[in-house]
């Protein structure tokens, strides 16, 4: 059976319930749409966890880490800026530091990943950007008690 995104109630419930995004693939450069999102998502009160090898030091003032098995504390959402070739290994890291849901940004789609993924257990959420889905289910915020 292939992937069906999750309802609008599911998604509105797994950003309610989010603390901390680790973003894969999160730049240190202002103009990239990974690095926007992330502090759009932030200012929202996320903790943004940046995931990115390349990166030199901290982005968004919190401390990049090299992979998701890095991060020391638990992770409800990893947010994927990468293409979509490269989700598979991504999707399996999800699953073994027991994150609750892998989003796929705008764009990035993988069977392959969301198949290891909801195989681990997790919600899958692909080819959606996080902030236009937060903007629309939550738009005053994660702890109005009555939206949408």
């Amino acid at each position: 059976m292939g992937y069906t995104h999750p309802s609008r109630e599911d998604i509105k419930t797994m950003l309610q319930q989010a603390g901390t995004i680790a973003v894969v693939g999160l730049s240190d450069k202002p103009e990239r749409t990974s690095y926007m999102v992330s502090q759009a998502m932030q200012q929202k009160g996320y903790r943004i966890i940046p995931v990115n090898p390349a990166a030199a030091g901290p982005i968004l003032g919190e401390t990049c880490y090299a992979s998701l098995e890095e991060v020391p504390v638990p992770v409800d959402i990893v947010n994927v800026f990468r293409r979509s070739e490269h989700c598979a290994p991504i999707a399996e890291e999800a699953v073994k530091i027991g994150a609750r849901a892998l989003w796929l940004q705008l764009g990035v789609y993988s069977e392959e990943a969301a198949g290891i993924a909801a195989s681990g257990g997790l919600q899958v959420v692909m080819d959606r950007c996080i902030k236009v889905e937060d903007s629309l289910l939550l738009p005053q915020g994660k702890s109005s008690p009555d939206i949408g």
